[in-house]
């Protein structure tokens, strides 16, 4: 193979992985993802909650059995990630099978498992908020994310008089905005390891 076609071979599939990654990330986020997951995966605190629902020991100290096993909010929400996390590389990666097969082109396992391995392990990272709020303070971000927030009810459906609390990291904020840019821009990147060692390899047609 020449340089030249290595080269168009190599920008086509960074193309392709870019976009699969790219576009199968919000369909992960918004439909394939547990709800409950959503909302809890960035718990953090030392403070006891019950492992079947998250919610907080002190205000229903009385279960029993089952019913009242507990962990550490912070472990809680390492769960919720993990299970996010877990049903989005194997969406991810049944979705890059299937359009670089139908195309015909098969990307070394390697690969495959080694750009899932860096979109896998940064979402997690991501999800947990703590280290994206760090990383959106040294980037200056601090008073965007304060500034674009939303207002939603509490209590959830059934409440008959909801109120309304300030929501700093979900849909239509500026913590939002940047959780999906910093994915997307890391989905480049695998995209990008995946296609080198595809053509190191060979990629076979």
């Amino acid at each position: 193979m020449s340089d030249r076609s290595r080269a168009i071979e190599g920008l086509a599939l960074v193309a392709t992985l870019t976009s699969v990654f790219g576009e199968i990330h919000p369909l992960c986020d918004q439909v394939v993802q547990n709800s409950h997951d959503a909302s809890t995966k960035g718990m953090h605190g030392s403070h006891l909650v019950y492992v079947n629902d998250g919610s907080p020991v002190e205000e229903n100290p009385w279960r029993h059995g089952k019913e009242g096993r507990t962990c550490t909010a912070s472990a809680y929400g390492r769960r919720s990630v993990t299970r996010h996390v877990a049903s989005y590389t194997a969406v991810q990666l049944a979705s890059t099978v299937a359009v670089t097969r139908t195309l015909g082109y098969r990307v070394p396992v390697s690969a495959l498992l080694t750009g899932a391995a860096i979109n896998a392990i940064t979402h997690g990272v991501i999800d947990r908020r703590d280290p994206l709020l760090w990383l959106a303070e040294k980037a200056g971000k601090t008073g965007y994310i304060k500034h674009a927030t939303v207002v939603r009810k509490a209590g959830g459906e059934g409440t008959e008089h909801p109120q309304p609390v300030q929501d700093v990291s979900g849909p239509g904020t500026a913590l939002m905005e940047i959780d999906q840019a910093v994915h997307r821009a890391i989905g480049v990147t695998a995209a990008l390891v995946t296609t080198w060692i595809t053509l190191r390899k060979g990629g076979r047609r």
